[in-house]
């Protein structure tokens, strides 16, 4: 790639567009532009690095046994209808009609179609196991797209699905899956962690994540560095410190409080620490109004509560939601209420705490369990620092992490929706067993970025960057550097080296500037000493170039 003769461009200042160092630098360097939220163009050296991350994925995919085909985009909406799934996808499902009125989707994710083709083929247990993926565009309505690649309305994803007899030919093809993706992950250079995750829309029996560790991470991640436990926030278990001594219980009473209608100006009203202290949230479950008590300094878990409650909304409830209850907002506790009540389980193990008295302006203190009222209770409520590994009992570690990658097992979910059965040893009709396989090529390429900069630009690893080399010539009014320049380019290429030529009237400073900011590997710098043969070696990681003679750059070549 010439880049006098090439699409080629950099920005001079930071992107204000962009809240993220990922999604910064790749506008910046020229591989991405967004044309609007959430909705970006793939620039010729971001599909050059998109194209490396899928040829990676291929090849271990290919390897693992599965077969590669492509899905429509667009799909009638009566799949998802028939799998239950279209109201779950709620507002974040493209939808559109072809001119004859027929409702249709912009693919959010394929399950349905896949299992929709494996009926073609499945008659009896003889026409399984196989495994199908995809590279394929989705298309989901984000309410808030950010992050650059990382949270976007369309991307690429590749999806695997495979199909089994029974549970036990499940879990092999899951293991399969599951090497395939630590295998081109660790090819890719992440650092990552596999941690358990909630299924969520996607249902099944088990599903677990592929986190690459950086700091914008939208997941929190609880590990265990003393044993192998690991989990999303969403999923984490709650196992708290035992007590060291339990203290008498002493008989509750009301207070005034006047205007302290959050825990905390409670707290601080009465001098009191926030663990002491119980909080209500006031909440719509599947439109039915459920009042959750939670320890002052935890966060509702909402992926917890749906599961508890079988629901599969919540949001803060309105006024008149709250009106149908005896419930007073800011002053609401866990006595005397006329509307569902869920409590966590650590209020259950509280002593003397505080509450509201569900009367406006007061509260009460030393409240016990044996004072309280409740319907429900269970861990609904999130790990934090301090908690303890439920597998072992040492205290949990806390990070942030990009989900780049997930596997489900979906168990009979899709099969049992979709009618696609087949025929036993005894030609008894039984369900299909699926899973389900995917990762962000976007994503992907935003983490690599997130873990791998600095101050000047981008640090690609050598198998994901574009090229490997780039060639500055220093002075192109030199016929000198520009016969040394466009000499070795034609050389490193032929011989197989993937070499960037940059070759445009531009001063030194911007040129080694760009090469910074894109990222490529490694710089050869052919300059004023060009008439001896002798050009300028650096690794985009060193601090200092060297300088080496042809022969010394040929062999240098050769170690890389």
């Amino acid at each position: 790639m010439k880049l006098k003769e090439s699409f080629f461009f950099t920005l001079r200042e930071d992107s204000r567009d962009e809240d993220s160092p990922s999604g910064n630098l790749l506008v910046k360097a020229g591989y991405i532009k967004k044309t609007s939220g959430g909705v970006y163009m793939m620039l010729p050296l971001g599909l050059r690095v998109q194209n490396k991350i899928e040829a990676i994925i291929r090849k271990h995919m290919n390897a693992a046994g599965a077969q590669e085909l492509k899905m429509p985009a667009l799909i009638a909406s009566e799949y998802y209808e028939e799998s239950g799934r279209m109201k779950g996808f709620g507002p974040s499902i493209f939808k559109l009609k072809d001119r004859s009125g027929k409702d249709m989707v912009l693919g959010p994710t394929h399950e349905e179609l896949f299992a929709f083709a494996a009926k073609s083929m499945i008659k009896s247990y003889k026409n399984m196991p196989f495994n199908l993926y995809q590279f394929q565009t989705k298309f989901r309505d984000e309410p808030r797209a950010r992050f650059g690649l990382v949270r976007v309305k369309e991307f690429v994803m590749k999806d695997a699905y495979s199909f089994d007899a029974d549970e036990k030919g499940l879990n092999v093809s899951y293991k399969k899956m599951f090497d395939a993706y630590k295998a081109s992950f660790d090819e890719m250079g992440i650092n990552y962690r596999i941690v358990k995750a909630d299924t969520g829309i996607m249902g099944g029996l088990l599903s677990e994540e592929f986190q690459a560790i950086a700091p914008l991470g939208e997941d929190t991640l609880v590990y265990c560095d003393c044993c192998d436990y690991s989990s999303n926030l969403e999923v984490g278990q709650v196992v708290r410190a035992p007590k060291t001594e339990k203290p008498v219980h002493l008989p509750k009473q009301e207070v005034e409080t006047p205007n302290c209608e959050s825990i905390e100006e409670v707290a601080k009203f009465l001098h009191l620490d926030m663990k002491d202290t119980v909080k209500a949230l006031l909440m719509n479950v599947d439109g039915k109004l459920t009042i959750f008590f939670i320890n002052g300094e935890r966060e509702l878990n909402e992926s917890k509560v749906l599961k508890l409650l079988k629901a599969s909304e919540i949001s803060f409830a309105d006024d008149e939601l709250i009106a149908t209850s005896n419930a007073v907002p800011g002053y609401c506790g866990p006595i005397g209420l006329n509307c569902q009540v869920v409590i966590d389980n650590e209020v259950l193990e509280m002593d003397n705490f505080c509450c509201g008295a569900n009367k406006k302006g007061y509260h009460f203190i030393n409240v016990n369990p044996e004072d309280i009222n409740y319907d429900i209770c269970g861990d609904i409520v999130n790990a934090k620092q301090g908690d303890l590994c439920p597998k072992c009992g040492k205290p949990l570690n806390f990070t942030k992490g990009i989900e780049v990658g997930n596997t489900f097992k979906l168990g009979t979910k899709y099969s049992k929706a979709m009618g696609l059965q087949y025929t036993d040893v005894e030609n008894k009709l039984q369900d299909v067993w699926m899973g389900s396989y995917g990762i962000g090529l976007g994503r992907t390429m935003a983490a690599i970025v997130e873990q791998s900069h600095d101050d000047k630009g981008i640090i690609w690893p050598d198998n994901i960057a574009p090229y490997k080399f780039i060639i500055l010539i220093m002075s192109t009014k030199d016929e000198t550097q520009c016969q040394l320049g466009n000499m070795l380019y034609e050389k490193l290429n032929s011989e197989g080296y993937e070499t960037m030529l940059d070759d445009r009237d531009e001063r030194p400073g911007v040129k080694f500037n760009d090469a910074e900011l894109i990222g490529i590997p490694y710089r050869i710098t052919v300059g004023k000493k060009a008439g001896e043969n002798i050009v300028e070696f650096k690794a985009r990681t060193d601090e200092k170039a060297q300088e080496l003679t042809l022969d010394e750059l040929y062999e240098k070549l050769k170690t890389l």
